[in-house]
């Protein structure tokens, strides 16, 4: 018997009417389990529990907060394998990086933990004389919150964590393709001592789920991560409400990684097929534009091939697997897609971007490189989020740096230099959100600031202690003496 998982309403567990099949993409035969659909009847029951629930909880006090998340912190590094394998098997990364991620949700778990005991305020003279200033935080309110499907832990980790550290409640819907690491996450905070309503869980469909959600006049504020076509409707949906519900939005990217002449080969090279072609290319911060020099541009195409063909992609539970397949056959259509538009553009394919047959079936894709593309064809402009990169031939620093910033997008942006002067340069120039001296664009700590610039991210920032900026509203109080 397949097991099912119910939704977390009120502190008690709740079945739907439906139930959504959790599919193994490195074994379309393996099914992880059955995921209960909510209603938006059971939508509403979860804000009206959040609701009752927030009074006692936005006062809380500190260690009683930091204890809860504290106690989840441990046990998901004490299960991380299990989470990790659990994570890989439902979204197709390597285990290494399934329990890579799963150990970040420990992490991010264990930072806001301290983030309880870190709690501030100011207290200022006024112009007035006799009169004090109080300048506090207090937590927004009930957050919903809407979470992607390539980081099904980390992610609704680095925003259930910051909403309870600050006093809120919250309403979380996952992705529909794999609930299941954010169940697991779910059950760890609800059996660590969460009073009931503070945190649920709504399984199912964005378009009913998530839709309800976006319009609870109960609901104050909406943090999402996914596509840039669904954050700007997000977006409309909170502005549109009443009363208007604050907004965080993390969306797409079509970040550059810049190649100088100088720069050192091997590590170029690292930067490029890790960041591009690792977890599948199904990352927010993949360097799918890949912008080179002349002088070096040759050698490194060389270099990036004899690389990808040391490159495993099989199982994502198998050792020695270095790329899983793709989540899902919608993404792989997609994926395709883009590689025949590439070649219509003119596009010169030099490596991968032919389908595999493994022993299970799965969703299977060798990664694609291209060469001899500009930065107007499509490949370079949309986002594809799949193993897909394009190399862009540029003459000088000046042409890399125009190019880089020519998108629409500003989530992430790196250089391979060994010149302080461009490094220098491109930090102040790079028109996005974080940028990576060789290092690959992917790949962040979780106690800084996360997000980007123009079409890829809107309002406050995510994680470390910037993530108050959304999770909390400023008060400012006077007394007269």
């Amino acid at each position: 018997m397949t097991e099912m998982f119910k939704n977390l309403i009120a502190g008690e567990w709740a079945g739907g009417t439906n139930a959504s099949r959790n599919i193994n993409p490195s074994d379309t035969n393996d099914v992880v389990g059955e995921y209960a659909q909510g209603t938006v009847e059971q939508l509403n029951d979860a804000v009206a529990a959040a609701k009752a629930a927030f009074p006692a909880w936005s006062r809380s006090g500190p260690q009683e907060r930091y204890e809860i998340l504290k106690k989840a912190s441990d046990e998901i590094f004490a299960r991380k394998e299990e989470l990790g394998r659990l994570l890989s098997r439902e979204e197709g990364k390597t285990l290494a990086e399934g329990i890579g991620e799963a150990g970040r949700a420990g992490q991010v778990m264990a930072f806001f933990a301290g983030e309880c005991l870190r709690l501030s305020g100011e207290v200022l003279p006024s112009v007035r004389p006799g009169v004090g200033v109080e300048i506090t935080r207090e937590p927004v309110g009930i957050v919903g919150m809407i979470t992607p499907w390539n980081f099904p832990i980390a992610i609704p980790a680095w925003k259930i964590a910051p909403a309870l550290a600050y006093g809120n409640c919250v309403v979380i819907k996952p992705a529909d393709l794999v609930p299941g690491s954010a169940w697991a996450l779910v059950d760890i905070l609800h059996r660590a001592g969460l009073p009931k309503g503070v945190l649920n869980l709504v399984m199912g469909r964005g378009s009913v789920v998530g839709q309800a959600l976006l319009q609870h006049k109960d609901v104050h504020a909406i943090s999402f991560t996914g596509s840039v076509a669904t954050g700007r409707k997000v977006a409309e949906a909170c502005i549109a409400s009443s009363p208007m519900k604050k907004v965080q939005l993390e969306m797409g990217g079509k970040n550059p990684l810049v190649v100088l002449d100088d720069a050192d080969l091997k590590i170029a090279v690292e930067c490029a097929v890790q960041g591009a072609f690792f977890s599948t290319g199904q990352r927010c911060t993949a360097s799918s534009r890949l912008i080179v020099q002349a002088g070096i541009h040759d050698r490194f195409v060389e270099a990036c091939i004899e690389r990808l063909k040391g490159v495993v992609v099989d199982d994502a539970l198998k050792a020695g697997t270095h790329i899983g397949p793709v989540v899902d056959q919608s993404q792989l259509d997609q994926d395709l897609k883009y590689i025949q538009i590439a070649k219509d553009e003119g596009g010169k394919l030099v490596w991968g971007g032919e389908l595999l047959n493994r022993e299970t079936p799965g969703f299977y894709l060798q990664p694609a490189l291209f060469t001899e593309t500009t930065n107007s064809m499509r490949i370079s402009r949309e986002e594809v989020f799949g193993p897909v990169a394009n190399i862009i031939r540029v003459k000088d620093y000046d042409e890399a740096l125009s190019v880089a910033n020519d998108t629409e997008f500003g989530l992430s942006s790196g250089i391979c230099t060994t010149s302080l002067k461009h490094a220098t340069h491109f930090k102040r120039n790079a028109e996005a959100g974080m940028v990576m001296v060789n290092l690959a664009t992917a790949g962040v700590d979780y106690h800084v600031p996360f997000g980007g610039r123009k079409g890829s991210s809107y309002g406050p920032r995510e994680q470390g202690a910037y993530a108050k900026e959304f999770y909390t509203t400023v008060k400012t109080a006077y007394t007269l003496a």
